[in-house]
């Protein structure tokens, strides 16, 4: 559960504060993603990284995920997403494991707890303390509005967000492509069934055989991937380096600048001000 304190004005004009809680489904009724407290978060990360494999990614398989490494249309896909539902306030090139996990369940029309996912960034921003930087501030203010309909607005506390626009789709599509990727799985036929036993694809199916890729990775040890025996695979200690070819060592620069102001919360009974 998530406490917080909302400040507005009362009748006389006098700041009040109310109380505001919300746990996960809370978030999953308001955000209306249509998951269940039922539906995973952790999933095999090969089938994670066979399902890339098989959209086109270029990259090699013990390296980084990065967008511009795919074809433009699942460039586009992976962009959006990131840019919705990541809590990062930056390095939206690279997808972490759990984007990669809800891209993978999107694309082969699997089932997926993206509110729990969320509601474990939000609570570790909390904890990170004051200074640390709240990301999902639409979200946060979804829920705002859920519990007080007459919040006055103070256009100081305004947190501007950088839309799409037409830069964004030429950033994101220049270049020549060297082999177009075609969609595959739900993206193409939206009463697609994912295959059984973690498999990314269909014995029966035509797109093009990634075994011999999958054959050079090595496991990692993350929060949001568990290994093929079903042991979750969080813990402490990283997994060690792996080598990587240098001709496939991506060079990645960014660029951008992200604007507004903090939203304050509180987790688990220490209280901070939102709104004006």
């Amino acid at each position: 559960m998530i406490y917080s304190a909302i400040r507005k004005k009362d009748e006389n004009g006098k700041d009040v504060d109310l109380e505001m809680k919300f746990n996960v489904e809370d978030l999953r009724r308001v955000l209306d993603i249509g998951d269940s407290d039922n539906d995973p978060t952790i999933i095999p990360e090969r089938l994670a990284k066979g399902l890339w494999c098989t959209m086109g990614f270029t990259g090699h398989i013990n390296g980084k995920m990065i967008k511009t490494m795919f074809s433009q249309a699942y460039k586009f896909m992976i962009h959006c997403v990131v840019h919705s539902l990541s809590h990062r306030k930056g390095a939206y090139d690279e997808t972490s494991d759990y984007i990669m996990n809800i891209i993978t369940c999107l694309v082969l029309n699997m089932p997926y707890n993206v509110s729990q996912v969320i509601f474990e960034y939000l609570k570790e921003n909390i904890r990170a303390g004051s200074g640390k930087y709240i990301m999902y501030p639409r979200f946060i203010m979804m829920m705002i509005d859920d519990q007080f309909k007459d919040v006055q607005k103070d256009n100081g506390d305004i947190l501007n967000l950088r839309n799409m626009t037409s830069e964004t789709i030429t950033r994101l599509t220049k270049g020549t492509e060297e082999r177009a990727k075609g969609m595959i799985c739900r993206i193409s036929k939206p009463a697609y069934v994912a295959p059984e036993n973690d498999r990314w694809r269909h014995e029966n199916s035509d797109s093009d055989n990634e075994d011999e890729r999958m054959s050079e990775m090595v496991e990692k040890k993350t929060r949001w991937w568990f290994v093929r025996d079903g042991k979750r695979k969080r813990t402490p200690k990283t997994s060690p380096a792996v080598p990587i070819p240098k001709e496939l060592v991506p060079k990645i620069v960014v660029k951008g600048i992200v604007k507004g102001g903090v939203i304050r919360q509180a987790f688990e009974g220490t209280t901070t001000k939102v709104g004006g």
